[in-house]
Formats: C-alpha cells, structure tokens, sequence
C-alpha cells in the first residue's frame, strides 16, 4: 500500500507522529509520501513531537507541483490529512489546488480514491460544517480530532492513540484498536 499523509499546521503533531507509527508497523505499508503545509514545522516543533524517519518515507515540499502525490497515474492508494486545518479543508473542498497537498487531496478525490480528513477545530462554524460536508459528499472521511474516554486512558499519549488508529484504520489498513466495552 501507498499511502499520503499530509500535515497541515493545525495543531495536533502528535496524531501525525502516531499515524505514521502506525503505518511504518505494518509490512503492507511499502512507501509514505510525507508533505508538511508551511505551518507545520512551526507547529511539530512548539508541541515537541518529531516525526518518524523510515526509508519507507519520503518527504516532498508542499510546492512540489512535481511529486508523484500530484498525478492520478501514480497511483497512491490512500491520503491522511492528519491534522486537518479549516484553511486546508476550504480549499480543497473548492477545488483549490496551489500547494502540492491541495493538489493531492484534488487528485485523490478525482480518482475516487480513499482520503481521510482529520479535522482539528473547536467550534465548527457554519462554513467549517459546509465544507466537510462538500468534502464528504467528494468520497472524503471525515475523522474530527474528538477523543473518546470511554476507555479510560491513563496518558495524553494513550488518549490520542486511540484516534489515531482510527484514522489509520479508514485507509482501509486493519488496525488493531480498543473497542467500547473493553478493557
């Protein structure tokens, strides 16, 4: 599986650290093409968290018009948006493509291919809602950055897990992942 995980500077780095745990932990993940918006650094390096390093990933500037992310025919089979900022999902829920992860998700979209939106904003206005329902009705998976507690998580680390599999998971990646109920 090839899979896109873009990164926008929304905040939330750490759901990107762990999404891409979780893709790098599976043997059917056999490349990652990793796109950071312009805001992202910024954003990974006040939270503290540093993205994994793995021969399986490869990093493209986000003005890269170039990468392969940017074509149909090279044939991704799944984009992670994770966190998804509001500006990133207004423009490519209207088609906007000037940056290389607004081209992809363009691209993904088109080819009716699987893209999983982890949107991180609190609250939705009138125009957020409008635009994931855009994105929604375009084949996209909306996944807000909404942990749940019903597990009882014992650390900020285990809390945002939970969701990140789940994100990982809407690839169509079997993920193992704790349950309602479960202990």
């Amino acid at each position: 599986m090839r899979v896109i995980v873009a990164v926008t500077g929304a905040s939330g780095a750490i759901y990107a650290r762990q999404v891409l745990e979780i893709l790098l932990s599976h043997n059917e993940v056999e490349e990652i093409a990793l796109i950071l918006s312009h805001h992202a650094p910024d954003v990974i390096e006040a939270e503290g968290v540093t993205l994994p390093d793995d021969r399986r990933i490869t990093r493209y500037d986000n003005n890269d018009m170039w990468a392969s992310a940017a074509s149909g025919s090279a044939r991704w089979d799944a984009m992670i948006i994770v966190p998804a900022s509001m500006g990133c999902v207004a423009r490519v829920a209207c088609g906007i493509s000037r940056t290389l992860i607004e081209r992809a998700a363009d691209v993904m979209l088109k080819e009716r291919r699987r893209v999983v939106v982890a949107v991180r904003e609190a609250p939705y206005s009138l125009i957020h809602l409008r635009n994931m329902t855009t994105l929604t009705e375009a084949g996209a998976i909306i996944i807000p950055a909404s942990p749940s507690f019903y597990f009882r998580p014992t650390s900020i680390e285990e809390l945002c897990m939970h969701l990140s599999r789940r994100i990982v998971d809407a690839t169509g990646l079997t993920v193992d992942k704790q349950e309602w109920g479960e202990e």
